[in-house]
């Protein structure tokens, strides 16, 4: 009799057919790892606002391990099984490409250790003298480092973080239990997808073995690998808090782990978002992070559903608080559909935006900049990110940026006049002052755009001075204008489709008064989905 392909059969035969094409063996490949690590630093004492910073190093193969952590056969959560075995053959490529450039591989698939009795990398590890100055409790679990108290834990993973549908994890349970597997720890292996060396690799989960073969081959620098990130990972004998506590340059591959994090605890994030709050949490208190595109070239792996535009959001004026009402907005309004990220003005420097480089690796840049001059690098970045068409959503002084009024850039700093006209779209010349609201109203081109739609209009006032920004350009074209009292009106919100073919909204709107406006949150959450090309 056939017997039914299910999913359980489908993960052994992908696995099996990973494992055996993962036999094959480069050549060994000369030169070092050069990495770019990311961490986090705030921007000022107690500010709570982060930096994405970037530093470059060069690590010596031969000093240097990755740990696999728990990259088990199988799994009680159905979607971190099928994410584990999506994960798997790019990890097996890093594996493959860090061992023969000289570097220690360590299979750590916790509580499996029976099945590998006898293998040779098992062995190895075994018979691996233990270090007489053993850190203090390397053998426990580390549920958190010193550095970490000075933070909050980003999601609530007390269900035990499983995001199955729940008759999808009740079908799954009785499979597993069917296979003689228990459905709580249904592993008994690592996936045969990442292939074993036998003759150079090592197999342990014991806290003290790993340190001890660590410290035999003097390896000061370890990547860590694998599942789940804000457990194991994190906090195995192995993990990353024992290794940074304890002194080793450690990182994370943040592209080669995934979560156990449920969408409906808090903080009621998509799944992938989740993911992304506990690496931001590493890069504050922990170790920074690389990515495997790094040892491997090409783009950084991305999950096949995690579909979320990638928004960058900068903040560098000083009058309408943007540093602190868009974040929330991003967190009320982006987290479940958006990947979101942060640059912050320099608290000391007016003219540096430090992690504007990241501009490299986004979909849309969110820009809320008032007269800023840039380093021709931060620059440079800017103008690549406009110049591959790229989406930019503008909101308050976006639309002078990067110019400051009757001057000219010193030396090292330059500016970009003409980000107005090109990108934005309009002709700021100035502002009518502050009194009135400004009373809003839809444009014929507006009452039909998808930005506009579901929008009560009626609902909404701007709460800052009106700009005068006409006549807009012939690209543009406008959905909101705004009036005030004895005043022409002007144009208050508006799309340009670019010469470079990038789409562009921008809107005077911004007020911290704004955001206190339901429908002005959905206006340019509208925007950037708009930007993303989600709505037409």
């Amino acid at each position: 009799m056939t017997r039914p392909i299910t999913l359980a059969r489908v993960v052994v035969i992908l696995s099996t057919l990973f494992g055996a094409i993962s036999f094959w063996r480069p050549q060994a490949i000369a030169g070092g790892f050069d990495l770019e690590l990311r961490s986090r630093v705030e921007t000022g004492p107690e500010t709570g606002r982060f930096h994405a910073v970037r530093r470059k190093e060069t690590w010596d193969p031969k000093k240097t391990a990755v740990i696999v952590c728990d990259m088990w056969d199988l799994h009680h959560c159905l979607n971190a099984t099928r994410r584990g075995a999506e994960l798997a053959p790019r990890m097996n490529q890093l594996l493959t490409t860090a061992r023969n450039k000289g570097a220690l591989i360590i299979h750590a698939p916790s509580g499996c250790m029976k099945s590998y009795a006898g293998h040779p990398a098992r062995t190895r590890a075994q018979k691996t003298p233990i270090s007489k100055t053993l850190p203090t409790d390397i053998t426990k679990w580390c549920y958190s480092i010193p550095t970490e108290e000075k933070g909050k834990y980003p999601i609530d993973q007390s269900d035990g973080g499983e995001d199955d549908d729940p008759q999808e994890h009740a079908a799954w349970a009785e499979r597993l239990a069917s296979m003689g597997r228990n459905p709580r720890s249904p592993w008994l292996h690592q996936a045969d997808a990442l292939h074993i060396d036998a003759q150079r690799d090592l197999i342990s989960d014991k806290g003290d073995e790993i340190w001890s073969a660590m410290e035999q081959r003097g390896i000061d620098n370890v990547m860590l690998v694998g599942v789940h990130t804000n457990m194991c990972v994190l906090g195995r004998p192995f993990g990353l808090r024992q290794m940074s506590k304890n002194g080793k340059n450690v990182v994370l591959v943040r592209d080669m782990t995934d979560t156990m994090y449920n969408p409906k605890m808090e903080p009621y994030v998509s799944h992938f978002t989740g993911t992304d709050l506990i690496v931001e949490h590493i890069e504050k208190w922990v170790c920074p992070t690389i990515t495997s595109n790094q040892i491997l070239r090409g783009k950084a792996f991305r999950f096949k559903n995690d579909h979320r535009p990638r928004v960058l959001i900068v903040m560098a004026e000083r009058e309408y608080k943007t540093n602190q009402t868009l974040p929330q907005f991003a967190l009320n309004a982006l987290d479940t559909d958006f990947s979101v990220d942060y640059v912050y003005a320099n608290e000391t420097e007016r003219n540096d935006l430090p992690g504007l480089e990241a501009l490299d690796q986004v979909d849309i840049l969110l820009l809320s900049v008032r007269r800023r001059w840039l380093p021709q690098a931060q620059m440079d970045a800017l103008r690549r990110f406009v110049a591959a068409g790229k989406a930019v959503v503008g909101v308050r002084t976006a639309n002078h940026a990067f110019v400051v009024r009757h001057k000219l850039p010193p030396q090292g700093l330059t500016d970009w006049a003409e980000f107005d006209r090109d990108i934005v779209g309009g002709s700021y010349a100035n502002h009518h002052g502050v009194g009135s609201d400004v009373a809003l109203a839809t444009t014929e081109a507006g009452a039909a755009h998808a930005i506009l739609q579901g929008i009560d209009v009626s609902a909404l006032v701007g709460k800052g001075s009106l700009y005068k920004v006409s006549p807009l350009m012939k690209s543009a074209t406008a959905l909101l204008v705004g009036t005030i009292p004895d005043k022409p009106s002007e144009p208050i919100a508006w799309t340009n489709v670019r010469a470079d073919g990038g789409r562009t909204f921008y809107t005077s709107l911004g007020h911290p008064d704004d955001f206190e406006q339901p429908e002005f949150v959905k206006l340019l959450r509208n925007a950037l989905l708009w930007a993303a090309q989600v709505n037409s």
